[in-house]
């Protein structure tokens, strides 16, 4: 364990949190509980337009929603512009700084501080993640680290804020290497120690292109409002680089500490597979303990109706165990429950016209009516060998899908036979009998 190692989250706050980004706080995270060391969170606030309490409210926000605890107190970067701007001065005092007019875009003339940088020589970083790097000196551009308006930028603000951190490691996007050959001089030019860097690779569509809003959700809280667990999503964020070097995917956050290790980070970009955070979705879903889960499907009756339909704990308990292993997503819930909370369910009118509207399928329900009527015990084995017998070996999907679109308007759910004992005997024959009166052909 290693007290001294200090790490950054460092976001920009717009009010939306970019999974990119979160990743990498995430790794940052995991980096400090593996070695013991501190994680920071410090935010950028020098866009005052962007940088609103709300939207640093929603970063903070997500941050709990996913477990990222951090260390000591929140660093705000507009409080360090002294500090920023008193950094500026050393280095124009030491000539690693200059002062230029420049002209802007607008046509406006000021004076620019600009970083000098060396002209000879190699700037050169062992990256934790993508090894040894080197960039000749010469071919980087001196650089503005001051605007004409006296404002520090990000260049001179990041390092000196890293410098007050006391930070030992930078785990960023590989977008920032460039950056970091930069921020490697001005380290040096104020004397300061130059922290360990790791540079992570990208985040990539099907195609290879940089994720965005174009793929799909690309934000934090787009997820949780679509239903994913934050447990799901942290799980498949840190496998989008990294791996525990054997075949386990679905990790407890004890595992992902114990295991992490900067060095097995991935140099190759890491492809978003949609259907692969499902599932993970689905399997972090599988855990939830049932009566947590039951909970949950009462929650969700909630946004269907306005009372809670009574039940005793064990038909509640039954509704949950079938469900849950189905579910992929919490916001599926109250579709797949409305048929047992209300007799006023929609029909999808697909499966209405695939299941319900073929020849011979009124006969069937009105069979089912006269048979299903006849069973004393009303449980899923009963009613299934009622259908079994029918089928006498050649299938029970005749008389499966018109039974389920009748009695839930939908072609998908849990088992029939247990969504059939759920709902029970009256609710179940007065179900066929309307759709074989008024939905079938």
């Amino acid at each position: 364990m290693n007290n001294d190692i200090r790490v950054r989250f460092a976001p920009s706050p717009t009010g939306k949190v970019h999974i990119g980004n979160i990743r990498a706080a995430i790794y940052n995270w995991l980096f400090a509980r593996h070695t013991g060391g501190r994680f920071l969170l410090r935010i950028e606030d020098t866009d005052l337009e962007r940088s609103t309490p709300e939207a640093i409210a929603v970063l903070f926000d997500c941050m709990k929603w996913l477990g990222l605890d951090w260390d000591e107190e929140v660093f705000y970067q507009t409080k360090n512009v002294k500090r920023h701007l008193e950094a500026v001065d050393r280095l124009l005092a030491s000539g690693h700084a200059y002062k230029v007019e420049k002209t802007s875009r607008d046509g406006k003339t000021g004076v620019v501080t600009m970083f000098r940088m060396p002209k000879e020589g190699v700037i050169e970083f062992d990256d934790i993640v993508k090894g040894h790097m080197a960039k000749k000196a010469e071919d980087i551009p001196d650089f503005a680290i001051v605007r004409s308006d006296g404002s520090p930028i990000f260049h001179i603000a990041n390092v000196v804020d890293d410098i007050d951190q006391r930070v030992t490691h930078i785990i960023r996007g590989d977008d920032h290497v460039e950056n970091t050959f930069k921020h490697i001089c001005i380290f040096k030019a104020l004397g300061a120690p130059v922290p360990k860097y790791g540079h992570l690779s990208m985040i990539v569509n099907q195609q290879g292109k940089p994720y965005s809003k174009r793929d799909g959700a690309a934000f934090v809280g787009e997820y949780r409002e679509q239903g994913y667990l934050p447990e799901a999503l942290f799980n498949y964020l840190l496998l989008l680089g990294w791996n525990p070097g054997d075949d386990r995917e679905v990790l407890t956050r004890e595992e992902m500490i114990e295991l992490f290790e900067l060095e097995k980070v991935h140099v190759t970009a890491a492809m978003f597979d949609p259907k692969k955070l499902a599932w993970m979705n689905g399997e972090y879903i599988k855990k939830i303990p049932l009566a947590q889960f039951v909970e949950e499907i009462k929650n969700r009756v909630s946004t269907l109706t306005s009372r809670v339909p009574e039940h005793d704990a064990a038909w509640w308990n039954y509704l949950a165990e079938q469900l849950q292993v189905r579910t992929k997503f919490l916001n599926d819930i109250p579709a797949a429950i409305r048929c047992f909370v209300s007799d006023d369910f929609p029909f999808d009118e697909k499966a209405v016209e695939k299941r319900l509207k073929k020849p011979g399928v009124k006969d069937i329900l009105l069979d089912l009516i006269q048979r299903f009527g006849a069973v004393a015990d009303w449980t899923a084995p009963a009613l299934e060998a009622v259908v079994k017998g029918l089928s006498q070996g050649n299938g029970m999907g005749p008389w499966v899908h018109p039974i389920r679109v009748a009695v839930s308007g939908r072609g998908e759910g849990i088992g029939l036979f247990e969504m059939l004992q759920l709902l029970g005997k009256d609710k179940t024959l007065a179900r066929l009998q309307r759709a074989a009166d008024t939905l079938c052909g």
